[in-house]
């Protein structure tokens, strides 16, 4: 189970650390024969150290063999917290970098960089300048007032990217727009966010063409000036260290004459076999005429390794087998899907339908829905995606949840702009199209889509 849910790149990591660790495996395909003379060598040895000698002066009282008890031997519900992180210049020793560029004063230098150490991700200082204060007094055992804290984040506020150390959304559209050349649409978009930003964020644009005495057309090329702004600069930031998440594909399907053919990524399919030396050293025992106990020691930790290693390759196999039929079963009932690449025509499909369909346990189907992905001619999915409920339409017919908002994408993409639909009305626009949903349940939908409400979907 527990390879059966690492993805490619995870998993050849944990075929390479078995090799590192266990030297009965060796990369590259055997001969069948091979193999067989190797399923029965090691079942006569089994009969060799039963009668040779007593294998309990071997193993501890619980009989458990010392292979199973490594580190690298995880149970199904352990996960793999390594995780490969980008290299390179924080976002705040890049800021600091650039402090040392300022002359300062008095305490104004650690104040600084006490604030830049403040500063999050986003590029915000979210924080009130008297609990900076006092924790300059507790932590830094610096003493000062609000006013120099507010003198030396103008400094923190001057570096780049513009916008950063803001501690609200429209101190850092001010910041911005402070550095733009001044025209006369970035003068109007300083005072939009300066003195109506209540108003601008809700999108109460008659209220703001009465209140500047201001056109249309100037209210328009205003917004689109605060448009280009960044609302997070902190994000901006290339060096900041992220995590670095490798994406490929465990599986591939392509259309080759009308038909799908579903492969499984080559790097899952390993090609090992057991290693001919150990194999042959149980040979060399098995001859020998008199045993010794340094012997008798060597065979058994052989044993151990022949025993490991054929269960790992056992492991793979299994996994190999579980991959292919769990996506082959998906594949096939979300074929009309993968031949057209329309999202409405994604059938309802829940873990149990699939894990009934191959006999296997809804908890392997998770597994491998969860942590894989498959390159499609549409483009590389989480197989997990291709998962929803079920609706009924206004014939009866189930229909997927992945379609009903695909559906509603596809409305609120046509709405008229100056004039968005509301919930109710979408949900009577979905009506007429045959799907009877509740005004809420287009709430739900619409959230799900990262869609906001009409009000904030207006635009000029």
């Amino acid at each position: 189970m527990k390879l059966i849910q690492l993805p490619t790149l995870a998993f050849e990591q944990r075929v390479k650390q078995e090799y590192e660790e266990n030297p009965a495996l060796d990369a590259g395909k055997e001969k069948d024969e091979y193999e067989d003379e190797f399923k029965n060598e090691t079942d006569d040895d089994h009969d060799i150290i039963e009668t040779d000698f007593d294998v309990d002066d071997y193993l501890s009282d619980d009989e458990v063999p010392s292979y199973k008890l490594k580190a690298n031997n995880y149970s199904a519900d352990d996960e793999d917290k390594q995780v490969p992180y980008a290299s390179g210049t924080s976002f705040s020793q890049y800021l600091k970098t650039q402090l040392q560029t300022f002359t300062f004063k008095g305490d104004q230098e650690d104040i600084a960089f006490f604030l830049v150490g403040s500063v999050d991700d986003s590029g915000y200082i979210r924080r009130s300048l008297i609990d900076i204060v006092d924790d300059l007094a507790f932590t830094q055992n610096i003493y000062t007032d609000e006013a120099s804290v507010e003198k030396a984040l103008k400094i923190v506020q001057s570096l780049d990217p513009a916008g950063v150390g803001a501690r609200d959304l429209r101190e850092c559209l001010l910041i911005q727009l402070q550095r733009k050349d001044k025209t006369e649409s970035v003068s109007l978009a300083y005072r939009l966010i300066d003195e109506a930003f209540d108003k601008f964020s809700k999108k109460h644009y008659d209220k703001l063409l009465q209140k500047f005495s201001i056109s249309e057309e100037k209210l328009k090329k205003a917004i689109e000036e605060i448009e280009h702004l960044n609302p997070k600069p902190g994000a901006s930031y290339s060096g900041n260290s992220k995590s670095v998440e490798h994406v490929i594909p465990d599986f591939a399907i392509h259309i080759k004459n009308g038909e799908l053919e579903l492969t499984l990524n080559g790097r899952n399919a390993p090609e090992m076999h057991i290693s001919r030396d150990y194999s042959n050293m149980l040979k060399g025992y098995k001859a020998a005429k008199t045993k010794t106990k340094a012997q008798k020691e060597a065979v058994f930790f052989i044993k151990q390794k022949l025993d490991s290693a054929k269960w790992f390759i056992d492991a793979i196999k299994q996994r190999q087998e579980t991959l292919y039929s769990t996506m082959y079963s998906i594949m096939m009932h979300q074929e009309e899907y993968f031949l057209t690449g329309d999202e409405r025509t994604l059938k309802p499909m829940i873990l149990k339908d699939i894990a009934e369909k191959i006999d296997m346990d809804i908890s392997t189907i998770s597994r491998v829905a969860n942590s894989k992905y498959v390159e499609t001619p549409y483009g590389t999915f989480l197989i997990k995606s291709f998962f929803s409920e079920s609706m009924k339409n206004e014939e009866g017919e189930e229909v997927s949840t992945r379609e009903i908002k695909k559906i509603l994408e596809m409305t609120l993409e046509s709405e008229d702009k100056k004039k968005p639909y509301t919930d109710a009305k979408l949900a009577s626009i979905l009506k007429d199209k045959g799907y009877p949903i509740a005004r809420r349940t287009i709430a739900k939908y619409r959230e799900q889509l990262d869609v906001p409400v009409a009000r904030l979907r207006k635009e000029i």
